[in-house]
């Protein structure tokens, strides 16, 4: 295979803006190939703006028979996407899928479990992972420059969202729609990048969430959630839609310091001995270590989806490591689903977490939303 044909799932924003820059080319070794889409009009406008050879397909089970696409970018709902990533790698298909991965872990599990016997590449759109600040602070911190981590603080509160915004359709933050609210819409990145950056996963959760808080609506639009890590470092994480202005600060302390990700720029704050080293030898009551602070200088670029896409492309054509594989949208989707049911509970929640009480607890708001599926994508 040279070139990779791919088919596009959902013709939402998400989707026509990978087919926009699929068609312009800027994906090398990759064309776009077809579309599908329940909606007639969608299918119509896509013949206008990008060429009557562009194959459309009303169904995307037809268009993954087809035999005309070897690759799939599921740009559905939420809870669509393990659905029709499954299909997809069944019928022999290499899949790109948008976040979240699905809605809740049992779901995602099964999709998971499918694509390693599939024999196919699965990547997720965490494009977010391409951004050169949190590709730079994995490296700082996988490397053993900050030392062993010991505590994790992020604040993402600049998702300000009015209630127009939840009024603009009637899938937007209901449960049945779209399965959650700030942390299945607007953090799947950040909390991907939580653990991804840090190589750490929480072994135990106690969030508080917020449900319609100063706004009318069914889902969570505010969290605070603790979290304890195996080595001993725990972690704060802080989101809500209604703040502003809202706050994007990423802190990371360490043995060897600490390290803040905020206004696109990253400081680090480092010692010249590991704390532990100096604890160890310190005989003066209020000494501390010496520090230094600096800004780490950061490499302009990170093309984001277009570069994910690039990615997955290059796993097909020449068998290169995938910098999102699928199987990992699991890690973030686990931690959102924690902080749910920690809050539905009213306690502690221990990872892995118990799948099936989370499903539970979330179909007994799908029963009581004010809409009975989804027709929405990420946002």
């Amino acid at each position: 295979m040279s070139t990779v044909r791919i088919g596009i799932v959902g013709l939402g924003n998400m989707g026509k803006g990978h087919a926009q820059y699929l068609i312009e080319g800027q994906v090398k070794g990759a064309v776009l190939a077809a579309v599908s889409d329940v909606r007639p009009e969608s299918l119509e406008l896509a013949k206008q703006t990008w060429g009557d050879q562009l194959l459309t397909y009303a169904s995307a089970s037809e268009m993954f028979r087809s035999g005309e696409i070897d690759g799939a970018l599921i740009c559905t709902p939420h809870y669509d996407h393990p659905k029709m990533t499954i299909e997809a790698l069944e019928a022999g298909l290499h899949v790109l899928v948008e976040k979240p991965a699905g809605v809740y872990t049992k779901q995602v599990r099964e999709m998971n479990e499918v694509a390693a016997k599939s024999g196919k590449v699965f990547g997720i759109m965490y494009n977010q992972r391409t951004n050169p600040l949190y590709a730079k602070l994995k490296e700082l911190i996988s490397s053993g420059e900050l030392g062993e981590v010991r505590r994790t603080n992020w604040i993402i509160t600049n998702w300000y969202r009015p209630q127009a915004y939840y009024n603009s359709g009637g899938w937007r933050a209901t449960w049945a729609g779209e399965g959650g609210g700030v942390l299945i819409n607007q953090d799947p990145h950040q909390l991907d990048l939580w653990q991804w950056t840090t190589g750490l996963m929480p072994k135990r959760i106690r969030a508080f969430c917020g449900f319609g808080k100063h706004r009318s609506i069914e889902v969570e639009n505010d969290v605070t959630a603790y979290v304890e890590y195996e080595n001993g470092a725990t972690g704060v994480f802080v989101t809500s839609t209604y703040e502003c202005p809202g706050t994007n600060r990423f802190e990371i302390s360490g043995d060897r310091g600490k390290i803040v990700i905020e206004n696109d720029r990253m400081t680090f704050w480092r010692l010249r001995q590991l704390e532990s080293e100096f604890n160890r030898t310190n005989t003066e009551s209020f000494a501390q270590p010496e520090c230094w602070q600096f800004d780490i200088p950061i490499t302009p670029g990170g093309a984001q989806h277009k570069e994910i896409t690039q990615d997955w492309t290059n796993a097909i054509l020449h068998g290169k490591p995938l910098l999102a594989p699928g199987e990992e949208g699991i890690k973030g989707l686990t931690i959102s689903n924690a902080m749910l049911l920690s809050t539905w509970i009213d306690d502690w929640v221990e990872l892995p977490i118990n799948e099936d009480l989370f499903y539970e607890k979330l179909q007994e708001r799908i029963a009581l939303s004010t809409v009975s599926s989804g027709q929405g994508e990420s946002r």
